[in-house]
């Protein structure tokens, strides 16, 4: 019983939503039932001898039932052309009244049409300004009420008359009411949702406001740590020789400074991680030291792979883990795009002399023939429209490299990133790194 009971309700549900997104389909039903009550009330007679309404007792003229046809078709187009439909309504309206009047006796007279006037005065109440449904209205209301008591039933004070002005005057008053409330409604979603945006984008302020704090307040708790390591470590060196023990001592100043800075270092960057992120990994970062292991896997996924990386000697940290991420990224993006079988060549080496020394890493691949092709080439004229290309390009910016991608014309891709083996000091001058 309870299935058989949703599914009415189910059945208006559906009904109600195809309603609303076909609103000229609701439009012609709309003017069907019109059409029809108008020739219902054209026919009927109201005051029977039994007293109770008798249909199909008066002749319905053929001009009437035209005239309803025609304004029950303009009802069709009432959202549109909302004014015209309400001017075309009571002319046909007006028409019937004084040609069809006429020809009835003065008590069997009645505006048959004024239907399609009340259904076309509420649309234009509903679709415009208040100030403007009131000086329609007026209009509307004195003329088709004025033509009725003149030409209508008689006499002029006939309740057929009082009924069309109560009508029409319910029609631009209801209209105006459910305008009213529609825009109070928008008003109210609308500030809802200005209010939801507005409070996520402040939420979001706020994270962000507080992760720079948090940030400042790391900077000057390692800041100052490192500094205390620095002058113990001078120390140490300066008395290593001729006092030992005030070294040893010093040491122990360095060892109790660099451990309170880890532990600091944790607890502030722990409030930087966001629920449910991974633990921070134990072991080091990778670099170039790894890189034959980075690209054992990418050979085993289908890849042909040259290496040349004559690289000898240490590298900074930052450096390093770059030029494995740049290599990481540049080779996923072949095995993405381009597919197994593409043979890629990297190449890694250093350039440049002692003052401008940098590392120079070339990946390039030849691509496939046929469609993959076609659409790196073409993905390529948007370079930093994806992520990859754009994270390169912040690595390399964030160690004063430059990062240069896109296609080499035989079909193949190159991506080419120079990474300064240098770093600035504040004043200008440079430090130049290990090599």
């Amino acid at each position: 019983m309870p299935v058989v009971a949703d599914l009415p309700d189910s059945f208006a549900a559906r009904a109600r939503r195809w309603l609303r997104q076909h609103p000229l389909a609701l439009d012609a039903l709309i003017a069907a039932v019109v059409y029809a009550l108008i020739l219902v009330n054209a026919a009927a007679e109201p005051y029977s001898p039994d007293g109770g309404p008798r249909f199909g007792a008066r002749d319905v003229s053929t001009l009437t039932v035209v005239l309803a046809a025609l304004a029950a078709a303009a009802l069709v187009a009432r959202r549109r052309f909302a004014l015209p439909v309400l001017v075309l309504t009571s002319t046909l309206t007006l028409i019937d009244l004084i040609v069809v009047s006429n020809t009835r006796e003065a008590g069997d007279r009645r505006a048959a049409l004024v239907l399609a006037v009340v259904i076309a005065l509420y649309t234009v109440a509903t679709r415009t300004d208040r100030h403007t449904t009131l000086r329609v209205g007026v209009v509307t209301v004195l003329g088709v009420t004025g033509a009725g008591m003149i030409f209508g039933a008689q006499p002029w004070y006939a309740q057929e008359n009082l009924g069309i002005f109560a009508w029409t005057g319910m029609a631009a008053g209801i209209g105006d009411a459910v305008r009213s409330r529609r825009a109070v409604m928008d008003t109210i979603r609308e500030r809802a949702e200005r209010a939801e945006r507005t409070r996520e984008e402040e939420a979001r302020r706020r994270v962000a406001e507080e992760r720079v704090r948090i940030a400042r307040e790391l900077h000057d708790v390692v800041a100052h740590h490192i500094a205390l390591v620095n002058v113990q470590a001078g120390v140490a060196a300066h008395v290593m020789d001729s006092r030992p023990d005030q070294a040893k001592e010093a040491l122990g100043h360095i060892r109790e400074a660099s451990r309170h800075a880890l532990d600091e270092l944790q607890t502030t960057v722990g409030l930087l991680r966001q629920s449910g992120d991974p633990a921070a990994p134990t072991e080091p970062a990778p670099g170039l030291g790894v890189l034959d292991e980075l690209v054992e896997g990418f050979v085993r996924s289908g890849l042909t792979v040259t290496l040349d990386a004559p690289v000898a000697g240490p590298l900074p940290s930052a450096v390093d883990l770059t030029a494995y991420r740049v290599v990481q990224e540049a080779l996923t993006n072949v095995h993405k795009h381009a597919g197994p079988g593409t043979h890629v060549r990297v190449r890694i080496v250093r350039g440049g002399g002692a003052a401008n020394a940098a590392l120079e890493i070339t990946v390039h691949d030849d691509g496939p023939s046929g469609r993959a092709s076609e659409y790196r080439a073409d993905s390529a004229d948007h370079l930093g429209g994806g992520h990859g290309l754009l994270g390169m390009r912040e690595r390399a910016a964030a160690l004063s490299g430059s990062c240069e991608a896109g296609p080499d014309g035989k079909g193949g891709f190159r991506v080419h990133v120079r990474l300064p083996l240098q770093t600035a000091r504040p004043g200008g001058n440079h430090e130049e790194t290990a090599l």
